[in-house]
């Protein structure tokens, strides 16, 4: 395997590369999350032992590469998303998208549909900035939002909270994906928890209605939560690629 940086759009990249046989797995992490978490480095040891190519690495503002975290948005993450692929990548790709990740899975296989063999998202979460936290905004947050360019919400995960920027919503409104079809004719695999908290399980509904392929499967796990990290869940998502194939 091999560490690296990587001269991205916004800024070096941290990646780290499995050489192997081919499709890539190409692990997409979710908002504030970096490569060093449960599912990345599960993946890369499942894909090592096998023998089978595999990469992860930090957007910009994330986990050891350079930039601000509240400077991000979807669109600056596709971009890193898209380099990192070019770069340390060829032939076809298998693009497995966590939370955030799963959105910029979308993104990534609308700009490169010819290299993506299939995509595996796991509690994908398209459209969030809209969904899950504009319209969660009250009056004043959205005044403040506006007003000062940031805004800092609570977070389970973090208790200094989440700081976004304005940028985030009003860039994600340029890249909202469950408001029409997605022509997107790949295998998809979409896994969510029932008891998840941050992203509602029937979003796996929504996205898998407005996929244009026809091979889609949504597979629920009615005690997981938003994580999908325990032991059971990373054999289920390594079930999961070996029927795509792997």
């Amino acid at each position: 395997m091999t560490l690296s940086m990587h001269a991205g759009p916004n800024g070096a990249i941290a990646c780290e590369s499995v050489a192997g046989t081919g499709p890539t797995v190409v692990f997409l992490g979710g908002l504030r999350s970096d490569m060093t978490g449960t599912k990345a480095t599960f993946l890369q040891g499942w894909c090592a032992a096998r023998g089978r190519a595999f990469l992860r690495f930090d957007y910009s503002g994330h986990g050891r590469s350079a930039g601000r975290f509240e400077d991000g948005t979807i669109g600056a993450w596709t971009a890193d998303a898209l380099s990192v692929i070019a770069a340390a990548t060829a032939g076809p790709v298998v693009l497995v998208g966590s939370s955030m990740g799963g959105w910029v899975m979308l993104e990534v296989a609308l700009a490169i549909p010819g290299r993506v063999a299939a995509l595996v998202g796991i509690a994908a979460a398209p459209d969030f900035t809209e969904n899950l936290i504009w319209e969660a905004l009250d009056p004043a947050a959205r005044e403040a939002l506006a007003r000062d360019g940031a805004i800092t919400l609570a977070s389970p995960y973090d208790p200094a909270g989440l700081r976004i920027g304005r940028a985030l919503i009003e860039e994600g409104r340029t890249r909202l994906r469950l408001r029409g079809t997605i022509p997107i004719s790949a295998p998809v695999r979409l896994l969510h928890g029932q008891r998840d908290n941050e992203v509602p399980w029937r979003t796996a509904l929504r996205l898998a209605d407005c996929l244009a392929s026809e091979d889609v499967r949504v597979t629920l796990v009615k005690d997981g939560d938003h994580r999908l990290s325990r032991e059971a869940d990373l054999a289920l998502l390594a079930e999961t690629l070996s029927g795509l194939g792997l």
